[in-house]
């Protein structure tokens, strides 16, 4: 089931590019690890002009995480980048205040 939803490398692979090298900076290793094979399952939707963030995983809006959520706040040359990680999974990628990311094209 998760095939059906695309790589965010293959999306958006400037990004994931970024994510890597911030959370190694950051001492994230098995995290930047996990981020070559994050899916993107669903757009934000919120509307805001300045949001371009997604979730990873499914989870029911307006739940929390819960028990072993934690926040990983990466400090990006521009905007911010937030990340919502349960039990060593990155579910949420908060992209806020950044240039629009440009898709890759999919493949013909």
């Amino acid at each position: 089931m998760e095939q059906d939803h695309p790589l965010v490398r293959e999306v958006f692979p400037d990004l994931v590019t970024e994510l890597i090298t911030l959370l190694e900076h950051e001492g994230e290793r098995e995290l930047a690890v996990c981020a070559w094979d994050l899916r993107l399952v669903e757009e934000c939707g919120c509307g805001d002009d300045f949001c371009q963030s997604f979730r990873t995983a499914p989870h029911p809006q307006g739940q929390p995480y819960g028990a072993g959520h934690r926040c990983v706040p990466l400090l990006p040359s521009r905007g911010m980048l937030c990340l919502d990680v349960v039990d060593g999974r990155i579910m949420f990628v908060e992209v806020l205040d950044r240039p629009p990311m440009h898709r890759r094209s999919s493949r013909p």
